[in-house]
């Protein structure tokens, strides 16, 4: 299965991944999921929102258990932030019937859409139509960088955008869903575990900094004489650094636009989006609201007008409790009375945080012995990748047969 998905929307220059909602790459990638299904005599089916599930058993039968993750990528992203997911799930499903386990309840795999968030800057978009936590209103009013909006993208890839919506009646027939991922950070490393369970996410969002100054000469016009916003823009990326460092948290502009865009021309705008998450609610608030205190007054400095927009947020997500203990239990005191299982906070987003307010949900994270994601780079070995599909099929096995 790796070997099929590997090679589908790799760049040849970058070596990362390029797999962006609605676009040809994740086509293929839906197209491998369809094939993994028929491959299983899993029932293949596309709801509204273009999230695709792979069924055994009656899906109206209610209380499903449900795995998976995603397909798509961020720009030049890695082989294992979703595919891993997506792929042990279908493993996981391969090492219980091997194992003649007698099902219970329904059982899916699922592959949310355009989880990333790559192409119209909001992540989670599959899940989120689906929760509810987007409407169909905004969900119309997302655009791409080439100006091509959400429903336009959905239509030319052949699917109807005027059926997206939320799904309350899917979500009421699941009972527990659980996302293995790739972990994005180092803690299992550093405890020397192959898997972890996720106990929440940590609150999270992205602000869009508008700095407006005026375009003019780069080479005519005297230092003095400028309104240059790309200074401003420069000293708040610094600011963000110290005021996460403060705080115990993390702060990233990652993603800059920048008009004219000329090598000889002083900027007229300086579009800059910032990445904030922290363990706590109160320690987000205070690092967002240090750098837009340290922009303001750097843009004051500079006549620079400044404007300042939430794009998105995420509150903090506590994982369903008895879920989480339950596959602590399945993977510690069930295969040993001595063994524990290590119990990990998160500071990336998923699919499972937000349908963790309409269904119970939980995590397994692989250990990622660099810590690197969303990275070429990106990288699990293959015996903790099997582990991984070890533990997601001892965990799947004891939910099924509740």
């Amino acid at each position: 299965m790796w070997r099929e998905l590997e090679p589908i929307g790799r760049h040849p220059g970058s070596g990362g991944y390029r797999r962006f909602a609605w676009t040809g790459a994740d086509a293929e990638c839906r197209a491998w999921f369809e094939e993994q299904a028929r491959a299983r005599c899993l029932a293949h089916e596309v709801d509204r929102n273009g999230n695709q599930w792979a069924w055994f058993g009656d899906p109206a039968a209610g209380d499903a258990v449900v795995t998976g993750s995603h397909l798509d990528s961020v720009p030049d992203g890695g082989a294992f932030d979703g595919p891993l997911g997506v792929v042990s799930s279908f493993a996981a499903f391969d090492e219980l019937r091997a194992r003649g386990v007698e099902f219970a309840k329904p059982f899916a795999v699922v592959n949310f859409g355009d989880e990333e968030g790559a192409r119209f800057g909001l992540a989670c978009v599959g899940s989120r139509l689906t929760a509810g936590q987007l409407t169909v209103e905004q969900a119309h009013r997302l655009t791409d960088g080439d100006g091509i909006t959400l429903p336009r993208a959905m239509e030319a890839a052949g699917y109807d955008p005027e059926a997206i919506g939320p799904d309350p009646e899917r979500l009421g027939r699941i009972g527990a869903f659980v996302e293995l991922h790739v972990e994005q950070g180092r803690a299992l490393d550093l405890s020397g575990d192959r898997v972890g369970v996720a106990s929440a996410i940590w609150p999270h969002g992205r602000w869009r900094f508008d700095f407006r100054g005026e375009a003019n000469h780069a080479g005519t016009t005297r230092l003095v004489d400028r309104r240059d916003p790309m200074l401003s823009y420069a000293e708040t990326v610094l600011a963000a650094r110290r005021e996460a460092e403060l705080a115990g948290a993390v702060a990233t502009f990652g993603k800059v636009a920048v008009e004219p865009n000329g090598v000889n021309a002083i900027p007229s705008l300086v579009r800059g989006w910032l990445d904030s998450r922290a363990a706590g609610q109160e320690s987000l608030d205070a690092v967002v609201a240090g750098v837009e205190k340290a922009a303001r007054e750097h843009a004051d400095a500079h006549g620079i007008e400044l404007d300042v927009v939430r794009e998105s947020f995420t509150p903090v997500v506590e994982f369903d409790h008895a879920l989480r203990d339950e596959l602590a239990r399945l993977l510690g005191r069930d295969r040993d009375p001595g063994l524990t299982v290590p119990v990990l906070g998160t500071g990336a987003g998923h699919d499972a945080g937000i349908l963790s307010g309409s269904i119970p949900t939980a995590m397994l994270f692989v250990r990622n012995p660099t810590g690197v994601s969303h990275s070429p780079a990106e990288y699990a070995a293959e015996d903790d990748c099997l582990a991984g599909v070890t533990a997601l099929a001892d965990v799947l096995e004891g939910l099924v047969r509740r």
